[in-house]
């Protein structure tokens, strides 16, 4: 018998045994991992897990970042007292290694001799040669007869990518072989520019040993090739194209035009002068 309001409230232990009694909840609960096993199970598994090469990706910028720091002084100092060559390539040994990677007795070979010529660094990755680097004086120009050089040293080895450097620039190009041969920039950044020094690292990752053996440029060069200025031009003036800016032209002022007279315009008075002189210059 209830002798107060208190005493007459069941024990604890008879709500636990009432309540699944009279829920049908357990039965579901049970069926429910039968169907949602095979999908959810393995989602809530698998969305921790980091993707495959998320921690050698960490790992490679966080060097090249740091790298970019440690070298910012030295550069600016073998800038300002105009280093020779031989300085210059000094301090980008320090940086391939210490920065990017390498290791300079298994990766590197300087003075790589190609057909009595010699590139200033042979890369070998797993001793297989997938790029040259040429270094010039820290406070040299980077320009059009340096970038043969190297071309040339790829050709004849038939290497893919040829970095071109000064220690504050640096370049990366990569070589489609064929006649002629075909050169995408994949990238220049400047080491002592206004960029931020993420943005510094974010370009320069690209040449770290474990991204171009993951062939991680690759896909940088391919956007590069794919909307350069003369590949646009070449969508811009293609046939289907102009197809459609004949009949958008219909539509918005009903003109009628031709697709030739709307190309002549986009050559003579729209695209830069230089630039079709230099694709049309066959």
């Amino acid at each position: 018998m209830c002798t107060s309001p208190r005493s007459c409230r069941p024990p604890a232990g008879a709500a636990v045994q009432v309540e699944p009694a009279a829920a049908p909840a357990p039965a579901v609960v049970v069926a429910a991992p039968a169907v949602v096993d095979p999908v959810v199970v393995p989602q809530a598994e698998q969305a921790p897990a980091k993707p495959k090469g998320t921690k050698w990706e960490a790992e490679a910028r966080e060097q090249v970042e740091a790298a970019v720091r440690r070298f910012s002084k030295p550069l600016a100092e073998l800038l300002a007292r105009d280093a020779n060559e031989g300085d210059t390539r000094l301090l980008i040994t320090d940086m391939l290694c210490e920065g990017l990677g390498y290791d300079k007795f298994r990766d590197l070979t300087t003075e790589y001799m190609v057909r009595q010529d010699f590139a200033d660094y042979g890369v070998r990755i797993d001793k297989q040669l997938v790029a040259f680097i040429e270094v010039k004086r820290v406070s040299q120009k980077l320009n059009e007869r340096h970038l043969r050089q190297v071309q040339m040293y790829a050709v004849n080895e038939r290497v893919e990518w040829m970095i071109l450097t000064n220690g504050v620039v640096w370049q990366a190009y990569h070589l489609t072989g064929g006649l002629p041969v075909v050169m995408n920039l994949a990238f220049e950044i400047n080491l002592l520019g206004p960029d931020s020094v993420k943005a510094k690292a974010d370009a320069l990752f690209y040449l770290h040993r474990e991204a171009l053996k993951r062939r991680r440029i690759d896909e940088l060069w391919k956007h590069r090739a794919a909307t350069e200025p003369a590949a646009l031009l070449d969508v811009i003036l293609s046939e289907p194209l102009l197809d459609e800016m004949r009949r958008e032209i219909k539509r918005r002022t009903g003109t009628t035009t031709t697709v030739e007279a709307i190309e002549e315009v986009i050559r003579t008075e729209i695209v830069d002068p230089k630039l079709m002189a230099r694709l049309y210059k066959s």
